[in-house]
């Protein structure tokens, strides 16, 4: 079975856990700046609260009905740094540090089957752009990444809309922006809430990117796309 379907127009990404990854991982880089303030923590402790706080903060933003806007988005960065660094020395110098850190390019790797299946893809006439959860600080990142700007011109930003995924005003904001009508889009993303579930009941087809499966709607890799 085809995963783009006769009619389809337009391909939209996710960001983090799709076509772009930290590295090295956040938990590493959250253990080394405790290091560099003196504190020695565990990286897998780190991982283990970094997870409970993003947990706690989903939660916060499915009550407020997914709601989000660059303040929102640095004060629920501040709660996960504080809490996965907690005993931190100076806990707002950290933020800023790691705030910092993951708006540049130099701290993410691209997939690395993102830009040949682009190219495919573009060369197909598919209409390309991204969709993620994130603040202006992804449009540095994007900036510096040639590898993505197939996907640039396009970009749908949470922060930006006033609503995450997996809300139906940002898929509706990914509607416009497209140009295209919801059964003409494919959403590719990682997380089964935010990108497949969200996605799907607003219109949109999507796949979800699972390394361990590829079936029913999951794909392995993004080079699935395009065989």
């Amino acid at each position: 079975m085809s995963l783009l379907p006769p009619g389809l127009r337009a391909v939209f990404f996710d960001a983090v856990g799709t076509v772009i990854f930290p590295k090295p991982p956040a938990h590493e880089v959250y253990a080394a700046l405790a290091v560099k303030q003196g504190a020695a923590l565990d990286p897998r402790v780190v991982r283990e609260r970094f997870v409970a706080a993003y947990r706690v903060e989903e939660d916060a933003d499915r009550t407020s009905g997914w709601r989000t806007s660059e303040e929102r988005e640095r004060t629920r960065w501040r709660t996960i740094v504080t809490s996965a660094l907690a005993g931190l020395p100076d806990p707002e110098a950290g933020f800023l540090d790691l705030f910092e850190h993951f708006a540049r390019p130099s701290s993410w790797e691209v997939n690395p089957d993102a830009a040949e299946v682009l190219a495919q893809l573009t060369s197909r006439g598919f209409v390309l752009g991204m969709g993620t959860n994130y603040d202006s600080r992804v449009e540095r990142v994007m900036a510096g990444l040639p590898e993505l700007r197939p996907l640039a011109e396009r970009l749908v930003v949470s922060a930006a809309v006033g609503f995450r995924k997996p809300a139906a005003e940002f898929f509706e904001e990914v509607i416009r922006v497209a140009g295209c009508s919801p059964s003409e889009i494919l959403f590719v993303g990682d997380d089964a809430e935010n990108d497949f579930a969200g996605a799907r009941a607003a219109g949109l087809h999507a796949v979800l990117l699972d390394p361990k499966h590829s079936s029913d709607g999951r794909i392995a890799s993004l080079r699935e796309l395009v065989r």
